[in-house]
């Protein structure tokens, strides 16, 4: 519900349309795997959906139900989206952290050639987390990264320079498709060369 508000405030903006796909499983967490998947901090079912409920409240985002193992492999085929620009992932669990990365060998038509990635489940922030680079989603990113040559996620360094930090900026990653058609494409719009007399 917070993605179509935002949806509608920046469309409204740029003066273009943003689609909102939602993923879960329709009863919680799926159950953890190993150690990776943080027993200790989730479990099976945990934040179950209201399908009913929920859909009631949306206006135009759409729910792509299933074990995300599986919808992700036809999430593209089935729905056709229009260039992703932004994935907000709280998959949790390392299993579905890896397996929502599968989105990303789709065609890069279906991307922008830089897509802003929110990880909800990388810092913390009750105290009991104790995330680490060896588990969850930090081990999915460094893992993902390992594997793709021309693919890398790296967190939004802007952000973190800022000087007034608020907690969700560590949170951001960009995922550069460093082979996308499209990557070196000059997009700077501002003209940066300052006059000689100044």
């Amino acid at each position: 519900m917070a993605l179509e508000d935002e949806a509608e405030r920046i469309g409204g903006e740029f003066n273009i349309e943003i689609d909102v796909y939602g993923f879960d499983t329709g009863h919680g967490l799926p159950k953890p795997e190993d150690y990776r998947d943080l027993p200790y901090r989730f479990e099976e079912n945990m934040f179950s959906m209201d399908f009913d409920k929920l859909s009631k409240k949306l206006k135009f985002a759409k729910l792509v139900i299933g074990d995300l193992k599986e919808t992700i492999k036809t999430f593209v085929e089935q729905y056709q989206p229009a260039p992703i620009a932004a994935v907000m992932n709280d998959t949790d669990l390392y299993s579905s952290t890896i397996a929502s990365f599968r989105l990303y060998d789709a065609n890069e038509k279906y991307f922008l050639p830089r897509i802003f990635n929110y990880f909800d489940d990388i810092n913390g922030w009750m105290g009991d987390e104790f995330y680490n680079n060896f588990t969850g989603e930090r081990l999915a990113i460094g893992e993902f990264n390992d594997k793709h040559k021309m693919k890398k996620f790296s967190q939004q360094y802007h952000l973190l320079a800022q000087y007034k930090q608020e907690p969700w900026y560590s949170q951001i990653y960009v995922l550069h498709l460093f082979d996308h058609p499209d990557y070196n494409n000059f997009v700077c719009t501002k003209n940066r060369q300052l006059p000689l007399e100044i």
